[in-house]
């Protein structure tokens, strides 16, 4: 299981960096609305521009302790980690929910959240 556990914490991470570090200004398929890069994508869910730089230190700040965790086990940074990025999927996928996307482009949302619930529950 601690396999499984650090292989999660690891594609979570990839993950978050991979669309706040590498394509937070391309057009992406998975993106709200079809938006073409993350600013205007937090335009299509109605959130101020303000939110942009707060969520995304949250996530990749979130997506950090995963990666700590797997050098530092004797704290509890997977867990909080797993419970932040988690509250976080919830919210995306909400936004999605909102502006009336399709399920599929909820996808990497909902599959973030299942990970990270598997993380903090084990």
């Amino acid at each position: 299981m601690d396999i499984l556990i650090i292989i999660l914490k690891v594609i979570i991470a990839a993950g978050i960096l991979n669309v706040w570090l590498l394509r937070f200004n391309l057009k992406t398929e998975w993106r709200g609305n079809g938006a073409g890069n993350m600013n205007e994508e937090f335009s299509n869910y109605g959130l101020p521009s303000w939110m942009v730089p707060v969520i995304g230190f949250l996530k990749i700040g979130f997506a950090g302790l995963l990666i700590i965790s797997i050098f530092k086990t004797d704290a509890n940074l997977g867990f909080i980690g797993a419970v932040g990025m988690g509250v976080l999927m919830i919210g995306a996928i909400g936004m999605h929910i909102k502006i009336k996307d399709s399920p599929r482009r909820s996808l990497p949302a909902f599959l973030m959240l299942v990970m990270s619930a598997i993380i903090a529950f084990f």
